[in-house]
């Protein structure tokens, strides 16, 4: 059973943001002490692969489309070899089929013209790979390499403004990054994407939050009065 409200709405309002962030990071930690991504592969290379097709997608539709895709192309140099359209065969399910297979025959080249086949760790050699961007390449350096990295993906942003860890004038993925990094100590901040992000996808939904089912709806900010929270 959910547990019960312990703070009236008064006391959330007159809540610090270092006491905010304290309560939702100890929950977390304590709900969800072990967390990864849920994407499945068996490399780095497959990994960066995996979260390339992930984008606007779901992590349940882009497991069913890799394993025929990773035993075809199972690394960088038997991608390179292919062209988009072989690669669009085994992703024309998932969002953008077209761009994404041209992204990943490029991105495959680069890394064996530039890289002897293998993923990079750091990011500006990442983020120069064809279909990378920012949030990928800090998935990339979270998840492979261990590094203190916070993706900001829709579930990350959506939740980080819900739950007032962020402020309004923290508009862009890039801001939102910024302000939660600044104030999650540095041996959470890996798990922290995965606590939002598993949050905003099972429990703090877009369309329609599930706040019955939300241990952390009594810090909540919607609880405010005047408050203009969506």
């Amino acid at each position: 059973m959910r547990k019960k409200n312990y703070f009236c709405t008064n006391q959330n309002a007159k809540m610090k943001q270092k006491e905010r962030y304290e309560r939702i990071l100890a929950y977390f930690r304590e709900q969800m002490p072990e967390v990864n991504t849920e994407l499945e592969f068996g490399s780095v290379f497959q990994l960066l692969v995996a979260v390339i097709l992930s984008a606007q997608c779901t992590d349940k539709r882009i497991n069913q489309v890799t394993p025929d895709l990773f035993r075809r192309y199972p690394d960088a140099k038997a991608m390179a070899e292919a062209e988009p359209e072989d690669i669009l065969e085994y992703i024309n399910s998932v969002s953008y089929p077209n761009s994404k297979a041209k992204h990943l025959v490029e991105m495959a080249r680069a890394l064996v013209a530039h890289h002897g086949g293998e993923v990079p760790s750091d990011m500006n050699l990442l983020l120069d790979l064809p279909g990378v961007g920012r949030k990928t390449a800090n998935v990339i350096q979270s998840v492979a390499f261990g590094k203190s990295t916070l993706a900001v993906d829709t579930h990350v942003y959506r939740v980080a403004h819900r739950l007032g860890l962020v402020g309004k004038r923290d508009n862009t993925p890039y801001k939102v990054e910024q302000a939660l990094v600044k104030h999650i100590p540095e041996a959470d901040i890996p798990d922290a994407h995965h606590w939002l992000l598993l949050h905003g996808r099972y429990v703090c939904t877009s369309r329609k939050p599930h706040c019955e089912k939300c241990d952390l709806e009594y810090l909540c900010p919607k609880l405010i009065e005047g408050s203009k929270l969506e």
